[in-house]
This record gives structure tokens, C-alpha cells and sequence, in this order.
């Protein structure tokens, strides 16, 4: 077993998905770095993976991974996994993996499922260009708006129906999926604009969302005023207008007569 840090992926759901060579890495490296190592008990205890592990999350991250930076410095095999998926996506992972790197020491990634891209396949959505953002955070929703190619969040049950709400008002013109349980029994899309999803079921469950490239074509006068009323009270004129060309796909100059307008109103 050579030594050094091995970013391992994990299933997000179905434990099926698990790899041949994820298992192995598992069971030979010296120390597990686990999120959660009760999580990871569960998954050791399927593939009779009996490793020594130790917890290594964003809570405390700043004191163990000196410590694992020591081990492996001192010729030992680390595996690094979070819950579910591959670490670093969202996940811990992308720091140890930096220490590691400042301090020379050999990284390897073993591949594993992903939630966000899985779920951007399952859409149906144009894949060529597409952006990440993480957890959603309506805050930054008007300016993840000015992103034109598709987008892909993590969100709560508990919030997905403000969420679905939040898009219907900034961006109501671009078709959303809602992707749950993603490899699991019940795994599930939903697609439509979020005007059409404002009342189904809460969906239970992981969710991802995926938000389809902002059409190209101009919107209507009335499309085009709802958006003025959305955000004539939040932005200054100037900055107003440049978000409105970017969303309703007209020039900026007709933007800002538009808002122009509606401060005369």
C-alpha cells in the first residue's frame, strides 16, 4: 500500500454503487478519516471494513488534520470519506487535501457517485456549461441568476417549498427539476417552471436542484414588468437596470427606461 491521502467516494444511496477498488483502498490504508465515524460504522460494518478511523469534520478540521498531516509525513495511509458521496463536494475533504498538497505529500482520488451531477443527467438539462453553488442561499439568488447556463443546488426538505418560491419570483422564466433520493427507492423528478410547482407535495428525502439555462428568447411586456416590480425596491436604478437586461434579455438601455418608469410611477 503506497502512503498518502486517498479521497474516496462512497454511495449516496444505494450501497450497490459502492466500487470494488473503494472497498479495498478501505480496508489497507493505515487510518480511515471519517465526517462522521457513526455514519461510516455503517458502511464498514456492510463491507467488513475494520479499519481504525478517526472523525475529521468542519468542526474540527483546524486541530485533526495536523495531526493526519504528521501521520502521513510519517509514511502512513490515510482514506478520507465523508457521509455520502465524494468528499469535498460540499462535504469536508477540500482542506486536508490542501495541507497534503503544501506538504508534498501524494494525493489519490478513488472515484464515486456525485449528487450534483447525477442529478443535473437525470434533468435532462443542457450539460456543456453548468455551475455548482453549493447549498442554496436566496441572498445570492439575483446574482446566481446572472449565471445563463444551468445551475445546480443542494437543499433541505425543510425549505425546498420557500426555495421553489424564492425561484418563482426571481427567476420564473427557466424550467427547475427537483431531484430526490437520488439511487434510492424512492428517487424522483420533478420538472416544470416554479410557477407549475408551487403546490405539489413537499418532496421528501436528499434534494438537488437543477435550474435549466435562461431562455434566449425576449420575454413579454407583462413577464418583463413583473420582474421590474420584483426588484425596483431592492437595488439602486443603475444596478436595477443591469440585472433586468441580464434576466429579461433586452439591452440595457431599455432597461433602464424601464426602471426609470416605474420610479415616476
Amino acid at each position: 500500500m503506497q502512503s498518502g491521502l486517498y479521497i474516496v467516494g462512497t454511495p449516496i444511496g444505494n450501497l450497490s454503487d459502492m466500487s470494488p477498488r473503494a472497498i479495498e483502498i478501505l480496508k489497507k490504508v493505515d487510518l480511515i478519516a471519517a465526517e462522521d465515524t457513526r455514519v461510516f460504522a455503517k458502511l464498514a460494518s456492510h463491507f467488513d471494513i475494520k479499519t481504525p478511523r478517526i472523525s475529521c469534520h468542519e468542526h474540527n478540521e483546524q486541530e485533526v488534520i495536523p495531526e493526519l498531516i504528521k501521520k502521513l509525513q510519517a509514511g502512513a495511509s490515510i482514506a478520507a470519506v465523508s457521509d455520502a458521496g465524494m468528499p469535498g463536494i460540499s462535504d469536508p475533504g477540500f482542506r486536508l487535501v490542501r495541507a497534503a498538497r503544501a506538504e508534498n505529500i501524494p494525493v489519490y482520488v478513488v472515484p464515486g457517485p456525485v449528487a450534483a451531477i447525477s442529478a443535473l443527467v437525470l434533468s435532462g438539462f443542457p450539460t456543456d456549461r453548468f455551475t455548482f453553488c453549493g447549498f442554496f442561499d436566496e441572498k445570492k439568488l439575483r446574482d446566481d441568476n446572472k449565471i445563463r447556463h444551468t445551475i445546480i443546488y443542494y437543499e433541505s426538505p425543510n425549505r425546498i417549498m420557500a426555495t421553489i418560491s424564492a425561484l418563482n419570483r426571481v427567476m420564473p422564466e427557466r424550467q427547475i427539476a427537483i431531484v430526490r433520493e437520488i439511487t434510492k427507492l424512492h428517487e424522483e423528478t420533478i420538472i416544470g417552471y416554479p410557477a407549475d410547482l408551487m403546490h405539489i407535495e413537499q418532496p421528501r428525502g436528499e434534494i438537488v436542484i437543477v435550474i435549466a439555462p435562461a431562455p434566449e428568447h425576449k420575454m413579454s411586456d407583462n413577464e418583463i414588468t413583473d420582474i421590474v416590480n420584483d426588484i425596483a425596491s431592492n437595488l439602486s436604478t443603475k444596478s436595477a437596470a443591469a440585472d433586468l437586461a441580464k434576466r429579461a434579455g433586452i439591452s440595457k438601455k431599455e432597461a433602464y427606461k424601464r426602471m426609470l418608469k416605474k420610479e415616476d410611477e
